[in-house]
């Protein structure tokens, strides 16, 4: 899946095979990962981000949370 949205560097994206799990959002930057929830928002996974940039990018994902569903929701359907 090309990325949803790209700010300072991060990469917003989900997969096109992902509809059996609830709403989510990756995010990758420089070979550093992380995974959202975005209903309600929280980490799911994370690898090689400090605490710092993991916050910066905690505020992007509430900040967009509705354009993320709407995404995700657009491609997979709001049933799960």
């Amino acid at each position: 899946m090309p990325a949803l949205l790209r700010v300072r560097g991060y990469r917003f994206f989900f997969y096109s095979m992902e509809e059996r799990e609830p709403a989510h959002i990756h995010v990758a930057h420089a070979g550093r990962y992380a995974k959202f929830w975005l209903d309600p928002v929280a980490v799911a996974e994370v690898r090689r981000f400090r605490a710092h940039e993991l916050a910066d990018i905690q505020r992007v994902v509430l900040e967009k949370q509705e354009f993320f569903l709407e995404a995700w929701y657009d491609s997979f359907g709001r049933e799960m």
